[in-house]
């Protein structure tokens, strides 16, 4: 197991050597827009997942998965160079939901912030249906 420290610098490694092989070396043109967002790798440094996003409409996002796993030697072989480790993990892409969760995050916060609005909007007017304290004693009752 490596520790820690070392996991996560191979990680940054791996993802500066991705983004600039995506960047420079990869001609597909299946290729859209793409960020790679993180990279997680396994205490062992056998396997690394690339979380990548792709802006664009969902076609593009099927095109670039599949230019992604046609260069998925060529970007092994890369890593494997600049990491300069005697085993060179394996890449698996993942798409990354977290543009995704937030967009539908902000949709949901918007509705109930409207909701609230429109409560806040009937209340505003609203009286009480009865007296404003029900359980007051009248003195005039109790004689």
């Amino acid at each position: 197991m490596a520790d820690l420290n070392r996991q996560r610098k191979v990680a940054d490694r791996i993802k500066q050597t991705v983004a600039h092989m995506l960047e420079r070396r990869v001609k597909d043109p299946r290729l859209g827009f793409i960020t790679i967002t993180d990279v997680r790798v396994t205490g062992d440094l056998q396997h690394a997942t690339v979380f990548y996003t792709v802006y664009g409409s969902e076609k593009e996002a099927r095109d670039t998965a599949a230019a992604l796993e046609s260069a998925k030697g060529m970007l092994r072989s890369a890593v494997g160079k600049a990491l300069g480790i005697r085993l060179t993990p394996t890449l698996e892409f993942a798409a990354d939901g977290l543009a995704q969760s937030a967009a539908r995050m902000e949709e949901v916060l918007a509705a109930a912030r409207a909701e609230d609005e429109r409560l806040a909007e009937q209340a505003r007017g609203a009286k009480y249906a009865g007296d404003a304290d029900p359980y007051r004693d009248d003195p005039a009752e109790n004689s």
